[in-house]
């Protein structure tokens, strides 16, 4: 994998890059949909694919527990089991250390869990990760560590990064197969010291690109940027960084402007099964509402996404309404073309430097 700068923002942090793995190029910034269990909901590979969608994220924890790495493994890797071909990025199951509170207890070597389909127990640590994640051949693989939940003390933010910085290093250790790169991620909760010194420490063991976890965790949208602020002028400017589970489009832009290169979210899908769908100005409007029974126009007349090339609020609304499953199919498409589309627009404007007016928008 490599790691290309081709743009940078004179007066913001903004950059434009080139990612190459081993299934294919990834131009920078870049969202990735979420596929949890193998699949992004209610998509299939190929309509992803008419989504210019670049990578898309599988999830070692529920991939673990369901197929199980038996069949991964048969199948010859996740690619082909779930018949996608292009990059696939995989989370380490840090996530479900903070999401599953309830169902697992912490060690210094890794976590013990309780499955929360049938109450089966089951360790994963270090070691354990990067063996599953190398069997489920991810081209960008991610480093086992605790998601701090918000809020937490000074101390007990401390003791999880210092937690987290030494399962990183024993993730480093593991051996990954050919083309595979590892991927450290910053945590510290809300404060500076402890972001600044877990981007340090992470630096200095030496990973292939740099995440920022533990954030849109309950904290503070200004939070989140101040955390964004203090760690990425400690990362290096040659190694694409990722913030993880975040968010909103105009968090997306205001992160881009500090330096981050790639995001994933379940917002788009989610809210999608909700019958809420993005407009221009990157807010929502309820499809499902009654003011939307007799408008016949499209979900955003300037999008020129599948969905709103053919079909109208009123028919999304009346599937919506009876419980059909093209209504939060059509909605969902939608808004992932939303998301990566508006990714071209940052590209875009980073080539042509016009990124601030674009900013602006946003801002406005």
């Amino acid at each position: 994998m490599s790691f290309k700068l081709l743009e940078k923002c004179s007066r913001t942090q903004a950059r434009r890059g080139c990612l190459t793995t081993p299934h294919g190029r990834i131009e920078t910034p870049v969202f990735m949909p979420v596929g949890t269990r193998g699949s992004v909901k209610a998509m299939a590979p190929d309509e992803l694919e008419e989504l210019n969608t670049q990578i898309i994220l599988g999830n070692t924890y529920h991939l673990f527990l369901r197929p199980g790495m038996d069949i991964i493994e048969q199948a010859d890797g996740l690619h082909r089991f779930i018949g996608w071909d292009k990059p696939i990025l995989t989370d380490s199951g840090g996530f479900q250390v903070f999401s599953l509170s309830a169902l697992r207890k912490i060690t210094d070597d890794g976590v013990h869990f309780a499955s929360h389909i049938d109450g089966t127990r089951f360790f994963l640590g270090p070691k354990e990760s990067m063996a599953i994640q190398r069997t489920l051949g991810s081209d960008i693989v991610m480093a086992f560590d605790e998601c701090t939940p918000y809020p937490a003390t000074v101390a007990a933010a401390e003791k999880s990064m210092r937690m987290t910085t030494c399962w990183e290093r024993s993730c480093r250790e593991q051996p990954l197969d050919n083309g595979q790169q590892l991927f450290g991620i910053v945590q510290g909760s809300v404060y500076r010291e402890l972001r600044e010194q877990s981007a340090q420490e992470l630096v200095e063991i030496g990973f292939d690109g740099y995440a920022v976890g533990g954030l849109s965790v309950g904290e503070p949208e200004e939070m989140m940027m101040a955390c964004l602020d203090w760690t990425t002028p400690h990362l290096p400017e040659n190694k694409p960084r990722y913030l993880m589970g975040v968010g909103t489009p105009k968090q997306l832009v205001e992160a881009v402007t500090r330096g981050i290169d790639m995001f994933d979210c379940v917002i788009p899908t989610r809210l999608a099964r909700h019958g809420s769908a993005f407009v221009a100005d990157g807010t929502t409007i309820p499809i499902k509402g009654g003011r939307f029974a007799k408008d016949f126009s499209p979900i955003d007349e300037n999008c020129h996404c599948p969905v709103c090339r053919k079909f109208t609020r009123a028919y999304i609304r009346h599937l919506l309404n009876v419980g059909e499953i093209l209504g939060l199919r059509l909605v969902t498409i939608h808004n992932l073309y939303y998301y990566n589309n508006l990714m071209v627009r940052i590209r875009q404007a980073l080539d042509n430097g016009t990124f601030e007016q674009l900013h602006a928008e946003f801002t406005r």
